[in-house]
């Protein structure tokens, strides 16, 4: 296979990866309290990603005081973004969710000119314009079906953007599974503190296999991407990302009997051919 074929594979196994690990939390119908399932999902992850870390030979890496000032922040950004993520996640369809995620690529695009000046020109600014009226056609507001949880989707993809803009001052020499475990860590710890406040549960056999599978899809997912990113062009393999999105609607249908509406559909349609076209036009100028 050539590198493209190769990249778009991995990034397609990424993105399925992370589906199933969204499937399987969502299969434990809140079993036990939110903070517990963080904390337990948190524990087994951090243990899979820092042996696959270390047989990388990523740990020997020595981070400046900088980096890991901005390790730290990202982390914070990733431990709100997973409350507000999971608990959208076990209070509306799983398809709806993932259509909502996949405007993360515009808000980094868009965060990046506002806070970083970085040039974007009328044609990415007008796709991002378009992008959030997908959005908005899939969540809604003002009419049946829209609700808190459509708020807290709106919330995770703001947390999600903060933790990528964060991850742009990271130094090109801090090896991604490092950034990666410092979060899986910080999440983790704060999980295990907010935990203390709930009684906890008992896990019951089905639960604690979701949990197992979240924290191996999690491991799949964070290295296929990590691989995806390292072969081929990013601008082929990146649009492979939205694979996840036709997933994560295939799943919802058959799994929980969740039918996208036609709004929603075209929403995310919207929302895919706007992300697919700041990508080319963010490679194009790269190139140029």
């Amino acid at each position: 296979m050539t590198p493209n074929t190769t990249g778009a594979l991995l990034m397609m196994g990424s993105m399925i990866a992370f589906v199933m690990n969204d499937t399987v939390l969502k299969l434990t119908g809140g079993g036990i309290p939110l903070f517990q399932l963080i904390f337990l999902r948190g524990v087994l992850a951090t243990l899979l990603i820092f042996i696959l870390a270390r047989s990388l030979g990523t740990l020997k890496y020595q981070v400046s005081r900088e980096d890991k000032l901005l390790i730290g922040l990202r982390g914070l950004a990733e431990i709100i973004t997973a409350y507000f993520f999971l608990s959208a996640l076990f209070n509306m369809p799983i398809g709806n969710l993932n259509a909502i995620m996949q405007v993360v690529p515009l808000t980094v695009t868009l965060g990046s000119a506002l806070i970083y000046r970085e040039a974007v020109g009328w044609r990415r600014m007008l796709a991002i314009a378009i992008g959030l009226c997908g959005v908005m056609m899939i969540i809604r507001p003002g009419v049946e079906g829209f609700n808190v949880w459509s708020l807290y989707a709106l919330a995770s993809v703001m947390g999600v953007t903060v933790r990528d803009l964060i991850t742009r001052r990271l130094s090109a020499q801090v090896p991604g599974m490092a950034v990666t475990l410092g979060t899986t860590v910080a999440v983790m710890l704060a999980a295990g503190l907010a935990s203390l406040t709930q009684q906890w549960a008992p896990v019951s056999g089905t639960v604690g296999l979701g949990i197992s599978g979240s924290a191996v899809f999690v491991l799949v997912g964070y290295f296929f991407s990590i691989q995806a990113m390292r072969t081929g062009d990013v601008s082929f393999i990146a649009p492979f990302r939205y694979t996840g999105l036709v997933v994560a609607m295939g799943v919802g249908y058959v799994i929980f009997d969740e039918v996208p509406r036609a709004l929603t559909l075209l929403g995310a349609a919207i929302v895919v051919a706007t992300g697919v076209f700041t990508f080319y036009r963010e490679r194009k100028l790269s190139r140029a």
